[in-house]
């Protein structure tokens, strides 16, 4: 238990006027943090001894949960001068001052990164520990640096190295360096991004049913027919990407990078004399040799059809493709590449039509029925199986012991990365359905505890591999951790991004000096006062006027950013606006926005019998942003106001 480290840390803290806590004030808020939490109503809490938690990032979490709680706002009133929520904003800083600490003892691999400031943002309570875990939730204000951090933890994943050296290459380097190694990532598949939206669903996510318009050359259906097809969603089609084998560029079999997998019928099913010529001779053969060796647009399909058997086997099966050879309706008995163009053999009697083949192994007996979603191999001679993968093939060729397959085909063990912002945004539910329960790091595939699901649509087996990460952004300003999905909660790590003034510098403006990190520091210490942490303003805000420090863009960030933010957060409270601006201690002409007493009487004439209340109205003084003092004054009200006396 850390009680009595936690009450030292407080006996040694200052106050903002430098003086330390009296020992009454640091024995109540030790007092209330051990006592109140049991007193709150509505939430679950796994302790509510606060001192059993050494994790900050753990903590954190369990303090938004304390928030929520019905009774918080009366049970923290009752420990007098909101002692009860200090103390637990303090336990936080109390916790990550000691992970620091304790960090400098271990290896770099394993510092926190709390430590590391960029120009971009701070890493705040990140571990390198969560680069390791395969689903993260990078949350805090507006203008921390969310989605900032996700280029940079998206790289540190992909390349397996420690977030502290991709920090550190960021100050060497340059930001610009990491992102464009992380466009090239996004380029090549190893890295996708969405959005979730109110309107997000598990259709848009793993897979649904969309319409399409039937292609006018089947011959069964007519032009303009609507059919409905099973698409797979964002996530899946990630992770077949994730999953598929890697294919070195030079390989004696001739398979290409992105092969299609085709079912063929050899002179038809089991043992035949066409399939064993075919296995002889290195080439598949097919029939409708009464069209002769070339078919085109004039040809009449009518009487024996064959239409788009022909075109598949001449047009669409390209070299580098390969073949499942049908033995019977749920067996295969050859996999072979695809190593040649079309030809027409004058020297068979029948089954003219030939492709050459490298057969990769022969004569084998292997069900592929529950690979091809439990579907019987149909009559069709040719068509592609869109259900079996690259991944599939391999795992039969290494249960037969193909020779030198490894050298050919092997596990793809690349890390992925998809990154989804905005995540609290989403129906979470909705969109993730039984995918729940998949993204847990015990349970993916090729882990002990593998779980595959049959998706509801398209009856796949469906698992998340072990080498993808999920990496999501959550703006604390719409909706707290401790409101989100709990299931959710616990399959993620969470890693806080909090405004960090130190981040900025002090500009000069029109020769004056202002001090950027301590107004923002200001601000945001009145907006936790008024509102909470979760609706500070993010340092981000500010770093364009380190590149153009003028009045006129400081004024131009205030008067579209910065009110309008405060707007949302304090809606219809403007004198709490007017706080976090310092506008009650300054001149009126400095003033951001003016507080205006409505006179009565002369609006509505005589009405002292109605006994109406006194009315105060508020306007946006545009002058007021294009004067240095009101800016300077948000933090330093007192030393101005004594110089102007």
């Amino acid at each position: 238990m850390l009680k009595k480290e936690y009450t030292n840390w407080l006996k040694q803290k200052k106050k903002e006027n430098g003086e330390p806590y009296s020992s009454n004030t640091v024995m109540q808020y030790v007092s209330v943090l051990f006592t109140s939490p049991a007193k709150l109503t509505g939430i679950h809490l796994d302790t509510t001894n606060v001192f059993e938690i050494t994790d900050a990032s753990q903590y954190s979490i369990m303090r938004e949960a304390m928030k929520q709680a019905k009774n918080f706002d009366l049970v923290n009133e009752r420990t007098g001068n909101k002692a009860f929520q200090y103390s637990l904003d303090y336990y936080e800083e109390f916790l990550r001052e000691r992970e620091s600490k304790l960090s400098v003892k271990a290896p770099l691999s394993q510092m926190s990164e709390s430590s590391i400031t960029t120009k971009g943002a701070s890493v705040a309570n990140a571990e390198n520990k969560h680069l390791l875990d395969k689903n993260t939730i990078l949350y805090g204000p507006p203008g921390t640096g969310k989605t900032y951090h996700t280029f940079l933890y998206a790289v540190s994943i992909i390349e397996r190295k420690p977030l502290s050296i991709i920090l550190q290459e960021v100050e060497t380097e340059g930001y610009e360096q990491i992102k464009a190694r992380f466009e090239r990532y996004k380029a090549s598949g190893q890295i996708a991004l969405t959005t979730f939206h109110q309107s997000y669903s598990y259709e848009e996510f793993i897979e649904g049913i969309k319409p399409r318009m039937v292609s006018e050359d089947n011959m069964n259906s007519e032009s303009g027919e609507v059919a409905y097809e099973i698409v797979p969603g964002v996530f899946k089609r990630f992770c077949e990407v994730a999953q598929k084998p890697i294919i070195h560029d030079s390989n004696d079999y001739g398979i290409r990078k992105q092969p299609t997998i085709w079912k063929v019928s050899l002179g038809g099913s089991k043992e035949n004399s066409i399939k064993r010529d075919c296995f002889s001779h290195n080439r598949i053969r097919i029939g409708w040799d009464s069209y002769g060796e070339v078919v085109n647009e004039e040809t009449d399909y009518s009487q024996h059809g064959g239409k788009m058997i022909l075109s598949r086997f001449i047009n669409e099966i390209r070299s580098g493709d390969i073949v499942l050879v049908l033995y019977d309706e749920e067996t295969i008995d050859a996999i072979g590449v695809v190593t040649g163009d079309y030809e027409w053999l004058e020297d068979v009697d029948a089954y003219k039509r030939s492709r050459n083949v490298k057969w990769l192994v022969k004569d084998i007996r292997e069900n592929i029925m529950e690979l091809n979603g439990n579907t019987v191999m149909t009559l069709g001679s040719v068509y592609r199986l869109n259900r079996i993968s690259l991944s599939d093939v391999l795992a039969i060729l290494q249960r037969q012991q193909t020779d030198h397959v490894d050298s050919v085909i092997q596990k793809n063990r690349n890390n992925y990365v998809f990154i989804i912002d905005e995540i609290n945004r989403g129906n979470i539910s909705k969109i993730f359905g039984e995918l729940i329960t998949l993204i847990e790091s015990t349970k993916r595939i090729g882990m002990p505890e593998e779980i595959m699901l049959k998706l509801p649509y398209s009856q796949e087996l469906f698992g998340v591999p072990d080498n993808v990460y999920l990496l999501a952004t959550m703006n604390t300003a719409d909706r707290s951790i401790a409101r989100l999905d709990t299931a959710l909660r616990r399959r993620f790590s969470f890693a806080e991004m909090i405004p960090d003034p130190s981040t900025l510098a002090s500009i000069i403006v029109n020769g004056e000096l202002l001090d950027l990190p301590k107004m923002l520091g200001i601000m945001n210490k009145r907006i936790e006062v008024l509102y909470d942490r979760e609706h500070t303003i993010g340092h981000a805000y500010f770093f364009e006027l380190t590149k153009e420090p003028t009045l006129e863009r400081l004024g131009i960030l205030f008067e579209h950013t910065i009110i309008p933010l405060l707007q949302e957060y304090f809606y219809d409270h403007y004198e709490k606006i007017r706080l976090v601006l310092g506008d009650n201690n300054k001149l009126e002409s400095e003033q951001f926005i003016v507080q205006t007493k409505v006179n009565l009487n002369e609006l509505f004439g005589h009405v002292e019998e109605l006994d109406l209340e006194e009315h105060v109205t508020y306007k946006i003084n545009h002058g007021a942003f294009r004067k240095l003092e009101a800016y300077r004054k948000i933090y330093d009200y007192k030393g101005l106001m004594q110089v102007h006396e």
